[in-house]
């Protein structure tokens, strides 16, 4: 089962944005990660969580969506996300934030699929617009990543890793997006 999940766990980048995800879906998303292991126990993440219109476009628009899709500017209005998680550290605790990160971020998409939906893990961020736009205390908490989720709309296929060794991602004409993995034997020392 985990495996399925896992599987299943790929970054979206369109989605039915009219398909709203509710505070209490993100809370209990939240809750995962609250629950997880952190680097000392010292538990210094905290969240920002945004499902309406509003807030959700003010985060939109400080994001960068697909290094490897130079020509996409990101998803179209219809295909948004419904709802984000900004991950910040409370800078008052921070220690070992990256692997908290890493952690956090994976075990709340993980709970997301399990949930039928679907979100992509994003790092490029305006980070001074966004903590503007949501009026982020900056003295006090970095923001590390944004989360964005939403209902699937769109087709991602894991792909063996060709000869030439580029794992960069791709699309087809229909939209489908691919994602080129290497080979457990590869990846074994």
């Amino acid at each position: 089962m985990l495996k399925e999940l896992v599987e299943q766990c790929r970054s979206y980048r369109r989605f039915y944005e009219n398909e709203p995800i509710s505070t209490e879906v993100l809370k209990e998303l939240v809750n995962l990660a609250r629950i997880s292991p952190t680097g000392g126990n010292a538990q210094p993440l905290k969240f920002k969580l945004t499902n309406t219109p509003e807030e959700n476009g003010k985060v939109f628009e400080t994001l960068g969506w697909a290094a490897a899709l130079p020509d996409w500017a990101g998803p179209e209005e219809g295909e948004r996300p419904s709802a984000y998680i900004t991950i910040l550290c409370d800078l008052s605790i921070g220690k070992n934030k990256l692997q908290d990160n890493g952690i956090a971020s994976h075990v709340i998409m993980l709970g997301a699929v399990e949930k039928g939906l679907g979100g992509c893990i994003i790092a490029t961020v305006n980070r001074k617009k966004l903590a503007e736009n949501l009026n982020i205390d900056t003295e006090r908490y970095s923001i590390d990543l944004v989360l964005a989720l939403g209902k699937p709309k769109e087709t991602v296929v894991m792909v063996p890793v060709e000869q030439d060794g580029s794992t960069k991602y791709y699309r087809d004409t229909e939209g489908v997006h691919y994602v080129p993995k290497r080979s457990l034997e590869d990846i074994i020392i």
